[in-house]
């Protein structure tokens, strides 16, 4: 197992005979490629509140399959029953995370169908939940390859580009949204020259996106955080991909922490920045990045968590915010599936989700 390439695993998967969410606890790589088996729903919410799965695609996949699993277990021959336990679960696991925005968009998805399905059987509800979970991966996977073909339309062979915590394949079901231009690029033989920032206090870049990059044979540099502006004004960086948790109506983008001073630092050496979202990502209901819950985490990631002795003074007061929010006018572009968004963000918006019903009607 130890010998696979990371990139032969699935992020995200469901094993339905066994009653288990299948995925890599990204906690332990790069050093350790260990598969866990989720069967509980407080598993599956410390799976994702302590980042063991995470990355706002993989995250909405993996609640999809975990609701679907619980809502399997629920002994209630009646829908009134059924659709009040399940309610309780998807209740729960969405307070996991509260700032990615797939994760409640997942289980909304999944509730809407086991609404819409009331005047059927629980059981047959049961085969819908797992339709509709399978569904999600499926599109997620669709997704990302469709945001990788607009993205690479925005480079051109031999650029550099700058990336900023995990937006890969380890983040979805595969390619990323991110890298997923990267990807494309590589099987193309743009022959991209990836700079991928550490992304502290979680070391996402350095343990995941760096790790994944060189392990489909990118060529990748790893730098510090702080060392973004100076590859930037080496003139090494043409272009900033990053992808969001979350994207606010006026275009405001929510992402790893440290994102938004990338993108000031792109901005004053004339680099786009473009952001890689998924339209499940773009929450209208929100106006601005204001309005966006931001999570903070514990003291002890910064303090602590990657070294053999404390590193910080005891009683030290510690402020770790896992997201910040990059103002709208920092962004050269939004990359969705349906196309690229630019300001006016909103009205680009519109555009967008007007294409995406125009095909969902043609599906239909």
């Amino acid at each position: 197992m130890e010998n696979k390439n990371i990139m032969d695993y699935e992020t995200v998967e469901l094993d339905d005979q066994e009653n288990a969410l299948v995925i890599i606890d990204q906690t332990k790589l790069p050093g350790k490629t260990e598969i866990i088996r989720l069967k509980t729903a407080q598993e599956m919410w410390d799976a994702i509140y302590l980042l063991q799965v995470r990355g706002a695609p993989a995250i909405g996949v993996a609640a999809a399959f975990g609701i679907y699993l619980l809502a399997k277990q629920i002994q209630a021959a009646d829908y009134e029953a059924f659709y009040s336990e399940f309610k309780k679960q998807k209740e729960y696991l969405d307070s996991s995370r509260p700032t990615a925005v797939n994760l409640s968009w997942a289980l909304n998805r999944m509730e809407k169908k086991v609404t819409d399905s009331k005047d059927k059987p629980v059981e047959e509800i049961k085969a819908l939940l797992r339709e509709e979970a399978i569904a999600i991966k499926e599109e997620d996977i669709r997704v990302c390859r469709t945001i990788g073909e607009y993205g690479l339309s925005l480079v051109k062979p031999g650029d550099g580009i700058l990336t900023h915590c995990n937006a890969g394949q380890l983040a979805t079901s595969k390619y990323g949204t991110a890298t997923a231009p990267i990807y494309l690029g590589e099987e193309r033989g743009y022959h991209f020259h990836v700079f991928a920032d550490e992304t502290r206090p979680l070391l996402q870049g350095a343990r995941l996106t760096a790790y994944e990059l060189l392990s489909s044979g990118v060529d990748v540099t790893l730098i510090c955080d702080n060392m973004a502006a100076t590859v930037m004004k080496n003139g090494w960086v043409n272009a900033v991909f990053v992808g969001c948790d979350r994207v606010a109506a006026n275009g405001d983008t929510a992402n790893k922490i440290g994102t938004s001073s990338v993108a000031i630092a792109a901005d004053y050496y004339h680099i786009p920045v473009y952001i890689c979202a998924p339209t499940s990502t773009i929450d209208m209901n929100t106006a601005t990045g204001a309005e966006i819950h931001i999570e903070e985490r514990p003291a002890e990631e910064i303090t602590e968590m990657w070294y053999k002795e404390r590193m910080a003074p005891e009683g030290v007061k510690v402020f770790n915010p896992a997201f910040d929010v990059t103002d709208h006018n920092l962004i050269a572009g939004i990359v969705t599936e349906y196309g690229i968004a630019t300001a006016p963000f909103e009205e680009s918006f519109r555009e967008i989700f007007a294409r995406k019903e125009e095909a969902k009607g043609k599906i239909r």
